[in-house]
């Protein structure tokens, strides 16, 4: 399924009940909503612009479908205006398939690193519907602070990022933990100059570094 692009954003929390996720009504007779039936209550409604999952008052997903990477840029300015109006926590779960692998680690590169955003590889919309039920168990065993959602989110974005910069050439799991402990966030270590990677990793690795994020941007 391709999901069509809405025009408006809703930069706003809603109230989701505990237990239950609120979808766009573009996803109504969808592998994922199937896949979400007698495991979760799925509440369908219109008007959540470019959101396709609610899962609580401050998480929600945005879907980007194997059809959406292979069609071009279009998903990265929905992201992009999302992350720029909205003040939810987004989660982008990404369809990565035989045919659109060949594009998963240049939109690898520009979710995590560039946007902050966590990412969530799945191989179909079933896959996805079960990520969905997981994260919704997890945020729905503490009805005040949310604390298990935030936790498996940051763990899970922990890990992407780690994912990421180890993909830069000449970049291991070693030197990629390395960088991560010296620069704070992902944005200072995308904007770090060659002098300073060149501390950490010295001057090759940190000219390739530096060239990578160049091509990024």
């Amino acid at each position: 399924m391709t999901a069509k692009e809405t025009t408006s954003v809703k930069a706003v929390a809603i109230c989701v009940p505990y237990g239950h996720v609120i979808g766009n009504e573009k996803w109504r007779g969808s592998q994922i909503a199937q896949g979400l039936q007698g495991k979760i209550k799925l509440i369908l409604e219109d008007g959540l612009g470019f959101v396709d999952f609610h899962l609580s008052n401050r998480s929600c997903i945005l879907y980007i479908s194997e059809s959406d990477l292979v069609a071009g840029n279009g998903f990265k300015r929905r992201l992009v205006r999302f992350r720029n109006a909205s003040n939810l926590h987004g989660i982008v779960i990404v369809e990565k398939t035989q045919i659109s692998d060949q594009y998963f680690p240049a939109v690898q590169k520009f979710i995590v690193l560039e946007l902050g955003m966590t990412l969530l590889p799945v191989a179909n919309q079933g896959e996805a519907s079960q990520l969905i039920i997981q994260l919704v168990h997890e945020q729905s065993k503490d009805h005040t602070s949310n604390p298990f959602l935030h936790k498996k989110c940051s763990q899970l974005a922990e890990a992407a990022i780690l994912r990421t910069v180890q993909q830069i050439p000449g970049v291991g799991k070693t030197k990629a933990l390395l960088l991560l402990q010296q620069f704070v966030s992902i944005h200072q270590l995308c904007n770090a100059s060659v002098q300073d990677l060149e501390l950490v990793v010295g001057q090759t690795i940190a000219q390739q570094i530096h060239a990578f994020f160049t091509q990024t941007k």
